[in-house]
C-alpha cells in the first residue's frame, strides 16, 4: 500500500462552553479574537488501496501550513509501516520543530488506515487490554466553592467514582477545596489534583503535603516542567505519586530523562502531546519496565483507543464544565460515559466521519498534496 496524497481543510468550528482555568491562565475562549470563531483542520490521507485516514485538530492555520510544506515527503510511503512513518516524521521535526500537537498527526492517520485494512480496532493492534475503562470527572475551574460542590455531587450522582480538580492556583483556597472534595465524595473515591504548573517548589510542597494527608491518588504538574531538580526534590519529600512530563517535548527520550532524574512517579501519555499512538506506546511500555503507571491525558476518539490498549493506565479523563454538558455525557455516541465508565468502540479506524463535499463548500482554505518533492 502507498500514500497517494493528503487533503486538508481549514474550517470554522463551535467554540464550545466558556470556562476558566486557574488564576493567570486565559480561559477556554482566550485565543478567539472578537468577532471570529475558532478554526480547526480536517485532514484526509489517501492511499492507492482506496482506504483513507481522517481526523481533525485545532490550530488549523498552522496545521495546514505544515501539511502544505512538509507532507509531500510522505507521498509514496507505505502507511502500514507505522514505525517507519513515525521515524520519518521525527526526522521532519528535527528541522521543523513541529508543534507537539501536530507531531503525531501522521502516525494517527496511518493507524486509522492500518486498522481499517486489518478490520480490527486500533486498541487491539496496539496490544489490547480492556475496553471498559473507568472515567474520572476532570473539572474546569469554577469561581466558587459552592459551584464545585454542586457539580462534583452531580458527577457523583451519575456514577463517577474518581474526580480531579483544576483549582484556582491559590494555596490556601486550593487546600480548602481539596479537603471539601474528600468530604463530598467519601473515603473510597480516587482523587487527583492538577496544579496546571502554577507554583514554585515551596508552594508545590505545601499543597502536596496537604493532598497526601487527604489520600489523593496523584499530584499532577504542580510546577512548570523545565527544572527536573525541583521535581526530584518534590518526589523525595512526598509519598503521594507525582504525575509529570505532560507538556514536555521529546516523547520517550525526554521521558527517560525524567525517570533517570527520579523527577516523577507516574508518566503522562496522550496522542496529542506524545507523538500519536506510536510515541505514546513507547512511553507506556518504558514506564511499565520501571514499575510506573502511564496515565492517559485528555479525551477524544484517539485517547479512548489508547486507554483500551495499555495495562498501566487507570482512567479515561472526562472534562466536566456545566450542568447541561454533565447531564449529556451519556449521549456522546462512542464516547459516552455511563455509570462512570467509557466503553471503547470495537469498530476499525478512528471513527471520524466527514462530508467531503460539504467541506469543499464551506472551508476557508483547502490544501492538496499529491506529489513528492526532493
Amino acid at each position: 500500500m502507498k500514500i497517494t496524497g493528503f487533503t486538508s481543510w481549514l474550517v470554522e468550528t463551535d467554540p464550545g462552553p466558556k470556562f476558566i482555568w486557574r488564576n493567570g491562565l486565559p480561559g477556554s475562549h482566550g485565543d478567539i479574537a472578537r468577532g471570529t470563531r475558532p478554526r480547526k483542520a480536517v485532514i484526509r490521507m489517501e492511499t492507492d488501496a482506496g482506504l483513507v485516514g481522517a481526523l481533525e485538530i485545532g490550530r488549523g492555520d498552522a496545521v495546514l501550513d505544515l501539511i502544505d510544506r512538509r507532507y509531500n515527503w510522505f507521498i509514496g510511503e507505505n502507511p502500514l509501516l507505522t514505525e517507519l512513518m513515525w521515524n520519518l516524521m521525527w526526522e521532519i521535526d528535527r528541522i521543523e520543530e513541529v508543534h507537539m500537537r501536530a507531531l503525531g498527526l501522521l502516525d494517527m492517520l496511518c493507524w486509522d488506515v492500518k486498522s481499517q485494512q486489518a478490520k480490527m480496532p486500533i486498541y487491539q493492534l496496539l496490544g489490547g487490554y480492556d475496553t471498559k475503562v473507568p472515567a474520572y470527572a476532570s473539572t474546569v475551574t469554577w469561581p466558587t466553592l459552592a459551584e464545585y460542590e454542586r457539580y462534583i455531587k452531580m458527577c457523583r450522582d451519575i456514577g463517577f467514582k474518581a474526580f480531579k480538580l483544576h483549582a484556582w492556583g491559590d494555596v490556601k483556597r486550593d487546600i480548602e477545596l481539596s479537603t471539601k472534595l474528600r468530604e463530598w465524595v467519601g473515603p473510597d473515591a480516587d482523587l487527583m489534583f492538577d496544579g496546571s504548573a502554577g507554583w514554585d517548589y515551596v508552594d508545590a510542597l505545601e499543597v502536596g503535603l496537604a493532598l497526601q494527608d487527604l489520600g489523593f491518588l496523584w499530584y499532577e504538574e504542580p510546577m512548570r516542567e523545565f527544572h527536573l531538580g525541583s521535581y526530584s526534590k518534590l518526589c523525595d519529600k512526598l509519598t503521594m505519586p507525582v504525575l509529570a512530563a505532560e507538556t514536555s517535548d521529546g516523547v520517550h527520550w525526554n521521558m527517560a530523562s525524567w525517570i533517570e532524574a527520579k523527577a516523577l512517579d507516574m508518566t503522562r501519555v496522550s496522542t496529542f502531546y506524545k507523538g500519536g499512538f506510536t510515541g505514546s506506546m513507547k512511553i507506556a511500555h518504558m514506564s511499565e519496565s520501571f514499575g510506573m503507571r502511564a496515565q492517559v491525558h485528555g479525551m477524544g476518539l484517539e485517547n479512548a483507543q489508547l486507554c483500551a490498549a495499555i495495562s498501566n493506565n487507570d482512567y479515561y479523563e472526562q472534562l466536566v464544565m456545566n450542568e447541561d454538558q454533565i447531564k449529556g455525557l451519556d449521549k456522546l455516541g462512542s464516547l459516552s460515559i455511563v455509570d462512570g465508565f467509557l466503553n471503547v468502540s470495537n469498530a476499525p479506524g478512528l471513527g471520524y466521519t466527514f462530508d467531503w463535499d460539504e467541506l469543499d463548500r464551506t472551508a476557508l482554505r483547502k490544501v492538496t498534496v499529491t506529489e513528492r518533492m526532493s
